[in-house]
């Protein structure tokens, strides 16, 4: 990448209140190549939740970070990421997106692995020399790394990163809170969604985190919870946001809509209420007022650098999108729930993830669009050159509609970028 263009990657001034990104960033060919040397093969990514395998022999194939990874729960239970690719000539091993399987036979020369990677047999063995099959470098080979937090699983292909828990941050504890919504565990909903957005990655991470743009952007979903939550106390949009460490961020606030893990609405009836009080009820039994009204009350959108959100909201949402090009990403989404939820939680908690969060529901379609003329604006970057994210800055505490979530992303990706003080605007000191 040429490393030498005039124009820095941020212009930051503490003292002035003053935090901009440049547009190229959005656009630059050299700097899309080089975020996948330097931050997608350098972090910890998101590949799936040990709930999507429950039995041994389950598999699922994944693409992460331009790789095809095979994930699976061997015959002795135990999870494994692998590199999906024959150790013999190289031709993809697993050619299904999921199921279930004692084996894995290579289409090409049949070769016949385990699930959990290891060679079991290939035609014509005896031109082999002995021993060959137990060679390490016979087997399908791992991830780099694989590790686990709260049944979400990463990997990532820096032999080198630190532990994942480590890595997290300050991340752990909203993760926690959001597991510990139920002393049952958690699963994935069975189906996912699938969808584009012809814009650069680094957007969908801003909107994401972005509590400044849904008065606007989602106006019409707005006011269809002002007329049907009766203003609720509970319901009044407020909260803070924060920087975790490590280029994560959250924002916690309350808000209007229902949350099937604990917060009425009328819309949901009498009948509703009495669930909802009984699921309240198990939360101040396990963890005391303060801790079950944050479960309950407050919503969570939780950021993970470089691509995985988890939402904490009408419902529970994890998603992760990877860049394509410059200006085209891929995103994919799974809702989470508890796994005893009563049937009519569960109905709910689906409606909400359709009707607001679906490619199809309130939001996604808004973001999208909004997303997509933001890159068309990018056109205008050697003219036009910069964005400003400063609002709240120089705060004690954030609002969750000011914008530190996107400081903290944009300064991770800064440092990993160009590992170098970030460029301060004249007479200010680095």
């Amino acid at each position: 990448m040429n490393a030498d263009n005039a124009q820095p990657a941020l212009l930051v001034d503490p003292a002035q209140r003053i935090f901009k990104v440049a547009r190229r960033n959005f656009v630059d060919p050299e700097i899309y190549e080089a975020e996948k040397e330097r931050i997608f093969d350098r972090c910890w990514l998101y590949l799936g939740h040990s709930s999507e395998l429950p039995k041994p022999g389950d598999f699922i194939s994944r693409v992460v970070a331009g790789r095809s990874i095979l994930f699976t729960r061997d015959s002795k239970g135990q999870l494994r990421a692998l590199m999906n690719t024959c150790p013999h000539r190289g031709a993809q091993v697993c050619r299904e997106r999921k199921g279930n399987a004692k084996s894995f036979q290579c289409f090409y020369h049949g070769w016949v692995f385990g699930s959990d990677g290891k060679l079991r047999s290939q035609p014509g063995e005896d031109s082999y020399p002995e021993g060959f099959k137990d060679r390490e470098t016979s087997n399908m080979q791992a991830a780099p790394r694989f590790e686990t937090y709260r049944d979400f699983n990463f990997v990532s292909f820096d032999r080198n990163i630190i532990p994942l828990v480590d890595y997290l941050a300050g991340a752990r504890e909203y993760l926690d809170v959001i597991c510990d919504q139920t002393d049952a565990g958690m699963s994935i909903v069975a189906g996912s969604q699938e969808y584009s957005i012809r814009a650069n990655w680094k957007l969908l991470t801003e909107n994401s985190i972005d509590g400044y743009h849904a008065a606007t952007t989602h106006a019409s979903y707005f006011d269809i919870l002002m007329n049907t939550t009766d203003n609720l106390s509970t319901g009044r949009m407020g909260g803070f946001g924060h920087d975790l460490g490590n280029g994560h961020a959250v924002l916690e606030y309350g808000a209007p809509w229902g949350r099937p893990v604990a917060q009425w609405i009328p819309g949901w009836g009498e009948a509703g209420k009495s669930e909802i009080g009984r699921q309240y009820d198990k939360l101040l039994e396990r963890f005391g007022k303060e801790r079950a009204d944050r479960i309950a009350l407050m919503n969570r959108n939780l950021f993970i650098f470089p691509n995985l959100v988890v939402n904490d909201i009408m419902a529970l949402t994890v998603r992760t999108y990877f860049p394509m090009a410059p200006d085209y990403m891929v995103i994919n989404a799974w809702a989470l729930a508890p796994n005893d939820e009563t049937s009519w939680a569960r109905k709910y908690r689906l409606n909400n993830f359709l009707e607001f969060l679906g490619p199809g529901g309130f939001a996604t379609p808004d973001d999208a669009e909004a997303l997509e003329h933001c890159q068309r604006g990018f056109k205008n970057s050697k003219e036009a050159q910069w964005n400003d994210i400063s609002k709240g800055m120089g705060k004690d505490k954030p609002s969750y509609n000011d914008e530190l979530q996107m400081r903290a992303f944009w300064t991770q990706w800064n440092r990993q970028m160009f590992p170098t003080p970030i460029p301060q605007i004249k007479g200010v000191a680095a």
